[in-house]
């Protein structure tokens, strides 16, 4: 699902707000999580998940192509934990 298929999906399911207003707030929400974990904050949605910031080390990796060495620079990722009731819904109980 992207974007626009969620606000779609929200759209059809509350027909008495305009498109243009749902997809403003969809747009904060998105926002406001990147925001905050631009900041090293941990963004937590209860029963959905965390989504929070991971740092990695400088280091020596390798080109799978010529197999010269190459230098790898420290950098920050996104990582994303399932919240427990997300898991159960995903697996049925």
């Amino acid at each position: 699902m992207i974007k626009s298929e969620l606000v779609q999906k929200i759209a059809d399911k509350n027909p008495h707000l305009y498109h243009r207003d749902l997809e403003r707030i969809v747009n904060t929400i998105l926002d406001e999580v990147i925001n905050a974990m631009k900041q090293g904050d941990r963004v937590e949605l209860r029963g959905f998940g965390a989504f929070s910031v991971k740092s990695r080390n400088a280091r020596m990796g390798r080109n799978p192509r010529t197999g010269s060495s190459v230098e790898v620079v420290a950098k920050r990722v996104p990582f994303f934990k399932t919240g427990k009731e997300l898991r159960e819904r995903l697996n049925g109980k």
